[in-house]
């Protein structure tokens, strides 16, 4: 019985060793949204799939679902976000936002413009940004309102521009409004 390949851009949100070699991965999917896949022998030193599949990777992978779930065919690497990062604050701007996914997405439902905007944002914190807080709040309360949590008539235009122009946004106004919707939504999400 053949089994029916899907190829798709993915972000490895994270990794769980399993068995001796072998690896399960949180990948955040372009045309399936959140799932675990498995791959075998991933962790050996002749594997060739393990330089791709680090945490923080951006990645264009086959992956093959199964009656035990989804399996990781091949696997071609983009770019990992963590080492592109110029400086300290940066990768932790890259590990919140990747922190983010892993909390509030949840299931296989596709979200092609969020995985697109999540993209966006993360070729925006990796650089050197004045007001870093201000645009790591914005970020989460935009994927936020994508995923459903808060209303997008009570956003601030400033949340729903492209990430880039955050960055040059006046944050005065809108920051106290960010902050009490982000703690709403967090709170009545319960997650």
């Amino acid at each position: 019985m053949a089994y029916a390949t899907y190829t798709t851009e993915a972000l490895v949100c994270g990794t769980f060793d399993r068995n001796t070699a072998d690896r399960s991965y949180l990948l955040f999917t372009k045309d399936a949204g959140m799932l675990y896949a498995d791959a075998r022998s991933v962790r050996t030193e002749k594997s060739k799939q393990r330089f791709a599949l680090q945490d923080f990777s951006a990645i264009r992978v086959s992956l093959v679902k199964g009656k035990a779930g989804w399996k990781i065919g091949s696997v071609e690497a983009q770019t990992n976000h963590y080492m592109k990062a110029t400086d300290k604050a940066a990768r932790g701007s890259v590990v919140n936002v990747y922190r983010w996914l892993r909390r509030f997405i949840k299931g296989e439902e596709a979200a092609p413009e969020l995985y697109e905007y999540i993209l966006s944002a993360l070729a925006v914190v990796t650089k050197d940004v004045p007001e870093r807080l201000y645009v790591e709040d914005v970020i989460k309360l935009r994927i936020l309102t994508e995923l459903g949590y808060v209303d997008k008539k009570k956003v601030p235009a400033s949340v729903l521009e492209e990430p880039s122009d955050i960055v040059e946004a006046d944050k005065s106004k809108d920051e106290v409004i960010i902050e009490r919707l982000l703690s709403q939504a967090v709170s009545s999400s319960h997650l």
